[in-house]
């Protein structure tokens, strides 16, 4: 298995994640890795750029959820008071995943691909393994 286990946020969201979701994304980035393995090192220092601008799924789950807050309570406040079920709905849902690590729309995000913290740090570390190899 490509990931370590540790007690970490990630952990959790790979642990409510279907295993063939997370094998999926697991052979995605060993892919990756085997793709620049042969590349030039200035394409290997792009790619790691690439990796540290990558949104992982907490930066996700946090941006999503706050925009549908924001919007919720702006039409509340403008168009009609049940818009304001929308945030409370969504900040239940952001408790729950900060709680449990799980919430509705994380495997959605999962099968779409977007990776953990961890999945994305873990293809970073390789490639640079690869450059200090040389």
């Amino acid at each position: 298995m490509l990931h370590a286990e540790d007690p970490t946020s990630g952990d959790r969201v790979r642990h409510s994640t279907a295993p063939e979701v997370n094998r999926e994304i697991d052979r995605r980035t060993i892919s990756n890795i085997r793709r620049y393995a042969n590349s030039s090192d200035e394409i290997i220092y792009r790619r790691i750029e690439e990796l540290d601008r990558e949104w992982d799924i907490e930066r996700t789950l946090e941006v999503n959820a706050s925009t549908l807050a924001l919007s919720g309570l702006l039409l509340g406040a403008t168009v009609n008071r049940k818009w304001l079920v929308l945030p409370g709905v969504v900040l239940s849902f952001l408790l729950q995943h900060g709680l449990q690590g799980w919430c509705p729309p994380l495997p959605i995000l999962r099968r779409m691909g977007v990776r953990t913290r961890g999945e994305i740090d873990q293809e970073k570390y390789e490639l640079k393994a690869l450059l200090d190899a040389r």
